[in-house]
């Protein structure tokens, strides 16, 4: 991470204005032209530094491609705060759905870079779950579905309260898997586990 008397390097720049205009526009929508001019840069110059808009595109999801952070907190705790930090996602005027999904809709399913980086990050989420819960098979999915459903709600409801939604069931699945949540008792013996 930079410190703040650090000056964003030229790719930076264009990394930076290209993921948001990407991400608030629409892949499509935003030409090099549009990126270049934003910046104040000739369009040879972003070449210079990105070859071609697909090699931009597979940048700009790189960059959206984060990990959960590292967290002492209980598991259930840390899937938990994955449904409040969507709902908090979903309550910013920016909020236009996940990138992933945006990128493999708007470019299809045929852009195998685009799509190979979208599958990466769901199934990174799906794995971070079932590690979290390595003795809940299937839980791990299922939390993944609620996820998505929750982002697909909000965009079409407009209601960041799909996030809350999203977790009062995400917290069913989890007692119902035997975790405990919030202090309620998990099911004696669930799925008839010893």
């Amino acid at each position: 991470m930079m410190s703040l008397s650090e000056k964003p390097t030229m790719k930076e720049r264009i990394l930076e204005t290209a993921d948001r205009l990407f991400y608030l526009q629409g892949i499509r929508a935003v030409g090099v032209d549009t990126i270049a001019a934003e910046i104040g840069i000739s369009k040879r110059t972003l070449y210079n530094h990105f070859p071609s808009k697909d090699e931009l595109i597979s940048a700009y999801l790189q960059r959206r491609f984060t990990h959960a952070p590292a967290s002492d907190k209980p598991p259930v705790e840390q899937i938990l705060g994955t449904f409040d930090r969507l709902e908090r996602g979903f309550a910013s005027k920016g909020f236009r759905g996940c990138p992933f999904v945006n990128a493999v809709a708007e470019l299809g399913a045929e852009d195998r870079s685009v799509k190979k980086i979208a599958i990466a990050f769901k199934e990174s989420r799906r794995l971070w779950f079932r590690d979290l819960l390595l003795q809940l098979e299937g839980l791990a999915t299922q939390l993944t579905l609620l996820v998505d459903g929750s982002i697909a709600q909000d965009l079409v409801r407009d209601d960041p309260s799909m996030a809350r939604a999203a977790k009062d069931a995400a917290r069913v699945l989890l007692r119902n898997a035997g975790a405990e949540v919030g202090g309620q008792k998990a099911l004696e013996n669930p799925r008839g586990k010893k």
